[in-house]
């Protein structure tokens, strides 16, 4: 799909990954509609890139419907749906204190980063399902209509000591991937994921700097933290090729996380 003229949402586009791949988007030609729970850090990228700020919870369903009628009547129907919004949790199982970790807390790693981002998927496909397919497909192929991706982790198959809710929410985006894309092929939509590893995000950002250099250098090559421009450029890559679909792509160095 070409991605000059077309309109994409990316979720999670304030900040981090999400920012990178909106700004990529619109270098590449994309309207872009900048989803976030957090309108005044969409508005700043938005108004940079000159896209639309639109204040949304994935997990939501009319805070999401909105979005998509916000975004649909300013830049037009979408047809590249970026799922990057997502939060992270660390407790053992069983704490210091000899307690169980409280059920609430998996409950809302999974509720944002599996379920919010199925919802999100759903209600996208269901509207990119009725547009007319894009001309100058190959002969005897499926028109295209759009794409999707999801944004999972090295975490969902090497997932650390204490990462229980953010490895199981991010293999089950892994596991929907072939699935949501079998499914979507009748209506010509493609379905990728990408599982980043250690990533220079303001999160990360935030820890000291020798733990960071520490983090680094267990990457084998190259030994850096990844950047959010490469990250982008991949998801685009993903939207621009029309033959990836329903693959998982580790974007990590050769990083294999140690148990913690």
């Amino acid at each position: 799909m070409k991605i000059a003229g077309q309109t994409a949402l990316v979720t999670g586009g304030a900040s981090g990954l999400g920012e990178a791949t909106a700004r990529e988007l619109a270098r590449l030609g994309a309207r872009v509609a900048v989803l976030d729970r957090n309108l005044a850090l969409a508005e700043r990228v938005a108004a940079d890139i000159g896209g639309l700020a639109c204040g949304c919870d994935i997990t939501d369903t009319a805070s999401v419907t909105a979005a998509l009628d916000q975004a649909t009547a300013a830049l037009g129907p979408a047809r590249i749906l970026m799922n990057v919004a997502g939060i992270g949790s660390a407790r053992r199982i069983v704490g210091k204190d000899g307690q169980p970790a409280p059920l609430e807390d998996f409950a809302r790693v999974v509720g944002v980063n599996l379920i919010g981002s199925y919802n999100m998927s759903r209600l996208f496909a269901a509207r990119c399902a009725a547009l007319d397919a894009i001309e100058g497909g190959e002969v005897g192929e499926v028109g295209e209509r759009g794409v999707m991706l999801f944004t999972a982790s090295v975490a969902a198959f090497d997932g650390q000591v204490g990462q229980q809710a953010y490895s199981a929410s991010k293999g089950g985006l892994v596991g929907m991937t072939l699935p949501m894309a079998r499914d979507l092929a009748q209506h010509g939509i493609r379905v990728c994921t990408v599982a980043p590893g250690l990533f220079a995000t303001p999160l990360l950002l935030e820890l000291p700097e020798a733990v960071q250099q520490s983090l680094a250098a267990s990457i084998p090559f190259p030994p850096r933290l990844g950047k959010p421009s490469e990250f982008a450029e991949l998801a685009c890559h993903i939207v621009a090729n029309g033959h990836l679909n329903g693959e998982v792509i580790r974007l990590d160095g050769a990083l294999r996380m140690a148990p913690r």
